[in-house]
């Protein structure tokens, strides 16, 4: 009777541990946290992804995944069931990313909006899935890697034997003109030098032209000066604009006596002897005594 006594006790003290067990690792572990549940859509790829894997929100923990399916009316789209405390309220500008925890490979759910929603999100709506920092690194290089093998592809095409050909062909073809360069560099030294010799006495001849007109300023400045020629000039031309009438009477004078003399001239050689005996009566005119008519005219 002490035995099973003793038994009955022991196997009451397992069965009240296992539920205080139990209780406290329902406790430890969330369960009595009530959580709502949202649906994540997505068609990329969702490796290192795991039922009971974590769900963060801005960095922290916030929930987890359910479960992962594709969707039975698109083979190419997979569906994330996830369960969020209800206490964090989301906006319907929510959308998922996978993050990486180091290297392990292990992905968890990052949610993130960009703060412009005003609506809270409902239960059971479906948010969407964008691609990860490092899925689009993981693109760009396979991207990057296409691009290298077609610029390898063309560099092969470009260097194939006959293009090699022609590169060598081109290489000779500057060499013979570089040397030829020379040639002419060197025919052109001499013309350089003569040339900065030109230079040199067309600067000594720019020098002489400033020096020539600069005498020619100061000397237009003299002629412009008082009394200087401009104004000697302009007296005598005053001067000789006034000597002209005078001029101009003499002149008159001078031609009148000219007509005079040339009458004097004409009467003497008419008659000479008007020198000596001065000048002969005039004859009588018709009707005055003495008149004779002239021979021929009468009648």
């Amino acid at each position: 009777m002490e035995n099973r006594a003793h038994a009955l006790v022991a196997g009451i003290f397992v069965i009240f541990l296992s539920i205080t067990v139990t209780l406290v690792a329902v406790w430890f572990s969330g369960n009595n946290i009530q959580r709502n549940a949202y649906l994540v859509v997505t068609k990329e790829s969702v490796s290192g992804l795991n039922p009971q894997s974590a769900v963060h929100y801005r960095g922290v923990n916030i929930g987890k995944v359910e479960n992962i399916e594709f969707d039975p009316d698109d083979p190419h789209q997979i569906l994330i069931q996830i369960s969020v405390d209800e206490n964090v309220r989301l906006q319907n500008t929510i959308y998922a990313q996978l993050g990486y925890q180091g290297v392990t490979g292990l992905a968890y759910i990052q949610l993130n909006d960009d703060g412009t929603g005003d609506e809270q999100l409902p239960s059971d709506a479906q948010i969407p899935m964008r691609r990860s920092l490092l899925d689009e690194v993981t693109g760009s290089g396979q991207d990057l890697l296409s691009n290298v093998n077609q610029l390898v592809l063309k560099l092969h095409q470009l260097l194939d034997d006959q293009n090699q050909t022609h590169v060598s062909q081109i290489l000779q073809n500057i060499e013979k003109a570089t040397r030829n360069f020379d040639g002419i560099a060197s025919r052109l030294q001499p013309a350089l030098v003569s040339f900065t010799e030109l230079t040199t006495e067309s600067a000594t001849l720019v020098r002489n032209l400033d020096q020539l007109l600069g005498e020619l300023n100061i000397t237009v400045a003299k002629i412009n000066q008082k009394e200087g020629i401009f104004d000697s000039l302009s007296n005598s031309t005053q001067e000789l604009a006034t000597t002209i009438p005078e001029l101009r009477k003499v002149s008159n004078s001078i031609a009148r006596n000219s007509n005079n003399l040339d009458k004097v001239l004409n009467q003497l050689e008419e008659n000479p002897q008007s020198l000596l005996f001065g000048r002969p009566p005039s004859l009588p005119g018709p009707g005055e005594a003495g008149f004779v008519p002239p021979a021929g005219k009468l009648q």
